[in-house]
């Protein structure tokens, strides 16, 4: 199998944790499409990915919930090129940039208090608002 994905100093996809299937791609190609295996089929492992806390574990879940197998496993393709070897390169590409997203933490936010200004604002918008629909009645149809 091929090497491992190094996310950076500390975070890596070990090779025993990677399932790599070439498969035939779709679209056109004539009939080079017919005959090559070119698109690939990368199945990463999750749990066997070194390195990462739990917090960042439960991130990537989160992240690739919708690139699971049965299996739990992450499922990348990749089929942007007509050469097999480039998109293996993707496919790994982008299992390191979906793990490297998973390492970073998010802002926390911070709960801030709506403006008086622009509640004032808001309240003055539907008073307007009001006006004009009552101007628009019927006469005698007003409450």
């Amino acid at each position: 199998m091929s090497e491992a994905i190094v996310v950076n100093g500390a975070v890596r996809v070990p090779a025993r944790a990677l399932t790599l299937r070439a498969v035939r791609a779709s679209g056109p190609g004539g009939q080079n499409v017919n005959k090559v295996a070119t698109k690939v089929d990368l199945r990463v492992d999750l749990d066997a990915i070194e390195g990462l806390s739990e917090a960042a574990r439960t991130r990537l879940a989160t992240l690739a919930r919708h690139r699971l197998d049965a299996d739990g496993r992450l499922v990348i393709t990749s089929q942007a090129s007509r050469n097999q070897a480039r998109n293996v390169e993707d496919a790994r590409d982008k299992v390191r940039q979906l793990v490297a997203a998973a390492l970073v933490r998010p802002r926390a936010r911070v709960a801030t208090r709506v403006p008086a200004a622009a509640g004032q604002r808001r309240l003055d918008v539907k008073r307007r608002r009001a006006a004009l629909k009552q101007w628009r009645a019927r006469p005698g149809t007003q409450d």
